[in-house]
């Protein structure tokens, strides 16, 4: 399907806004910014995550009235958003963890959902000025490079980003494989650096909340990846409830391998 003039006018206005949550991120950085426990197993959240949510809401909506609004620091309308065409999906801080701890490996995952399929798409990390940006039917970049996934297609030494304890041999038909284990916090940046072609594979087992996943779910597909969660299903965004049954990315004969190998 080729890329849609309008879509590629969202990724630019998705460009623009990260870039601007960038700017309202950084003066936070290791500057002891205020934390809150969300509770409920949810994790933190920063004063600069608040800061970076109400930038976006304002900015996107006042360009794009009629889309509809998904974000993890906003009290989720679902009755509005099921209704529109298009809906922004937006994570402000993704790896907020990493963020309070002084990391660099934190990012702005932002992207536009259509009936259910994301069409534009923005990672955006700003202590490393990584851009990675995608355009369904038009590719994926990074910094203006094209992004084409690794081919390995072997389980054994695959270098793979996921939990530790997803590696135990009890999640695995076998025992678990020889993976090289590495790992990021951000969700967004995983799928991003495999589809850089940096990893052979990522994957999550616990569900997965699609603002974390949206925008790097195209980047990756865009880059020659598949995406699929635990039962082999492409995700479908803009749900009820908007969570996904884990996560399994990379080259699709190895992505497909790991399926195959888990219990």
């Amino acid at each position: 399907m080729p890329a849609t003039e309008s879509a590629f006018e969202d990724m630019e206005l998705l460009i623009e806004a990260a870039r601007n949550a960038g700017e309202i991120a950084r003066p936070y950085w290791r500057a002891d910014p205020e934390v809150w426990d969300k509770g409920g197993g949810q994790g933190p959240v920063t004063e600069a995550d608040l800061a970076v949510d109400r930038m976006l809401h304002e900015y996107l909506l006042s360009e794009r009235p009629d889309y509809g609004w998904l974000s993890e620091e906003t009290v989720d309308t679902t009755s509005e958003r099921l209704g529109k065409k298009r809906v922004f999906i937006v994570d402000p801080i993704d790896g907020t963890r990493s963020f309070i701890h002084g990391d660099h490996n934190w990012a702005h995952s932002l992207a536009i959902a259509e009936e259910g399929e994301v069409i534009a798409a923005v990672v955006f990390l700003p202590m490393r000025e990584r851009l990675f940006t995608a355009v369904l039917g038009g590719g994926a970049e990074l910094n203006g490079e094209v992004l084409k996934t690794a081919r390995r297609c072997d389980l054994d030494g695959a270098a793979v980003l996921a939990p530790r304890q997803h590696l135990r041999d009890e999640h695995w038909k076998g025992g678990s494989p020889k993976f090289i284990h590495k790992f990021r916090p951000s969700l967004a940046y995983r799928l991003a650096l495999v589809a850089q072609g940096r990893y052979d594979a990522m994957f999550t087992f616990r569900d997965t909340w699609e603002w974390d996943v949206a925008a790097g779910t195209l980047i990756l597909t865009e880059a020659g990846g598949q995406v699929t969660d635990l039962a082999g299903q492409a995700p479908v965004f803009n749900q009820p409830r908007p969570q996904l049954n884990g996560l399994v990315a990379g080259c699709p004969d190895l992505a497909d391998g790991i399926l195959a190998r888990l219990k």
